[in-house]
């Protein structure tokens, strides 16, 4: 910690801005923020306390919260493009369309930083920022929409979250053939039924 003329700690004041090392100081704050309380319980306000910097540092260096945690899991593009177009889909089409987007980017030139991110992930043990980025990131917005009195939507999800996880270490980290060089049209066809009948069709889960 830095010291005052007379050789004593000086005092955090709380707001660091500009200070060299901000930007590392509020993405490890971050990190631990979004594994400790998850996506929708953090704050870019809490981040900043945590970090001891002014909120406005925080937006200046990585904008949104979603682009803070996509900072934070070192994803090398804004997942809030994809989730977009997830969300103008119609409902009928969520589980087409879901795969499609997600899958459009794993094979794109961004496709290669994208798999090394999830290996870190997975490498680095941090299950609670993987759960998160799966569930609270990519598909809550998919959850609220499909939720109803009777179903919120989390059992579905998470049958989503396994096949798009299967899909994407047989294709991307194992390479198992056919399906690593599966053309996306009969990608979609083989799988996107699947999706869209955990998401909307009938499935038999058991109440507690």
């Amino acid at each position: 910690m830095p010291r005052d003329s007379n050789g004593d700690r000086a005092t955090r004041t709380g707001r660091r801005p500009g200070q060299s090392g901000a930007r590392e100081t509020i993405l490890a704050a971050a990190r631990t923020r979004f594994a400790e309380a998850g996506f929708d319980k953090t704050s870019i306000r809490a981040v900043a306390a945590d970090a001891g910097v002014d909120p406005a540092l925080v937006h200046h260096y990585f904008g949104t919260k979603q682009q803070l945690f996509a900072a934070v899991v070192d994803l090398p593009i804004d997942p809030e493009a994809t989730l977009r177009k997830i969300d103008a889909a119609p409902l009928d089409r969520l589980g087409e369309t879901i795969l499609g987007s997600v899958v459009a980017i794993w094979d794109s030139p961004a496709g290669p930083g994208v798999v090394a991110a999830v290996r870190s992930i997975l490498a680095g043990g941090d299950m609670a920022l993987a759960r998160t980025f799966v569930l609270d990131v990519v598909l809550e917005r998919v959850r609220l929409r499909i939720a109803t009195p009777d179903d919120d939507g989390r059992a579905r999800v998470s049958l989503v979250a396994t096949q798009m996880i299967g899909v994407l270490v047989a294709r991307k980290i194992i390479e198992v053939e056919p399906l690593a060089s599966m053309p996306l049209p009969d990608l979609l066809a083989a799988v996107g039924p699947t999706l869209q009948r955990y998401l909307t069709g009938e499935i038999d889960l058991a109440t507690p």
